[in-house]
């Protein structure tokens, strides 16, 4: 009887502990924001939700700013915190001639000083290192785009567009795009173990000029072709300042086919702007957006868009920069 019983005990106890078990894996799977184990098997498959922000900081040199970046970049930096994702543009972390010469060399590092993301985008490398000869531009500063993450991702792709109009002399009507490096950036970012999605930030030719607006539609022209050739098939999340007024009643949308680039981007890429997939959006047609896709192995969807200007002030109540900060969250579910 003693031997029997001992036996049946050890039984139940053995039951009692793998049950337990599998409601702790379940539970590890269901987490937020990066997930639990990847998709394989015949488990439950991860999930979780992560939030986005895009924001151009103004990070151009006091010199020259219409904002006050040498106070208001660090202010902006604990508030970065709030964020597992952070797209940023106007973040400067390449220069030469006049502007390494300025304080604005230390607008980067005041950026990050107080943001606790552990996973932040290394450096531009610099001209030649992303095919752009020195000597085709008046070049004074990088792309200005920058990544931090509390989930891990890797790479560091660099790609500036082919064109740009405007120089120191801005009575052509241009908006001196040819001083920066500007055009997109892609890292790619695990959500999970083996469940991942390409982020992009960036920042498209500004000023109001026919000019300008060519090179928008040329800019988003050369992004989605690069998203057909390395983000085929594979979910996509891309954020960050297109200079495009798609809101009609803007000022600047009578200038031209702003609607029509966004629109034809979206499409031909597949993408959603979040501002019209969620289900609450702040500020339709604001130049800052995000966008996004599912892809093998992941659903992406938004459930909020939101532009939380009241966080991002002064204490004197003057906006930190002169663009509004943009928030995504999103939600994520791993698919076999």
């Amino acid at each position: 009887m003693g031997e029997r019983g001992d036996t049946s005990g050890r039984a139940r106890r053995a039951l009692v502990g793998g049950a337990v078990a599998v409601v702790l894996a379940t539970a590890a799977a269901c987490t937020t924001p990066g997930g639990g184990s990847g998709g394989g098997g015949r488990g439950p498959l991860p999930r979780g939700e992560v939030s986005v922000l895009t924001y151009n900081v103004a990070g151009l040199p006091q010199e020259i700013s219409t904002e006050n970046p040498e106070e208001h970049i660090p202010l902006i930096s604990p508030l970065l915190n709030e964020y597992d994702i952070v797209l940023t543009q106007e973040d400067f972390d390449w220069w030469q001639g006049v502007a390494g010469t300025l304080d604005f060399v230390h607008y980067h590092e005041r950026l990050r000083a107080e943001a606790t993301h552990e996973y932040r985008s290394e450096p531009h490398p610099g001209p030649e290192a992303v095919g752009l000869d020195p000597d085709s531009r008046p070049l004074q500063i990088g792309d200005g785009l920058g990544v931090l993450s509390r989930l891990p991702f890797t790479g560091n792709t660099r790609v500036p567009w082919t064109g740009c109009f405007g120089g120191f002399d801005t009575s052509d009507g241009g908006a001196a795009d040819c001083l920066a490096m500007k055009g997109f950036a892609m890292v790619t970012l695990t959500l999970a173990d083996g469940v991942e999605v390409d982020l992009y930030t960036l920042h498209a030719e500004a000023g109001g000029t026919d000019e300008d607006q060519r090179l928008q539609a040329q800019d988003f022209d050369e992004l989605a072709t690069f998203i057909e050739d390395h983000s085929a098939g594979r979910a996509v999340i891309i954020g960050g300042d297109t200079n495009l007024h798609t809101d009609d009643s803007h000022p600047d949308a009578e200038r031209g086919a702003d609607t029509e680039i966004w629109e034809s981007f979206l499409e031909r890429t597949d993408l959603a702007d979040a501002c019209t997939a969620a289900t609450r959006c702040a500020e339709p047609g604001s130049i800052d957006k995000i966008a996004y896709r599912s892809g093998s192995g992941v659903k992406l969807a938004a459930t909020s868009h939101d532009m939380p200007r009241e966080r991002f002030t002064a204490p004197d109540g003057d906006d930190l920069s002169d663009h509004p900060p943009v928030v995504v969250e999103l939600t994520w579910k791993a698919r076999r």
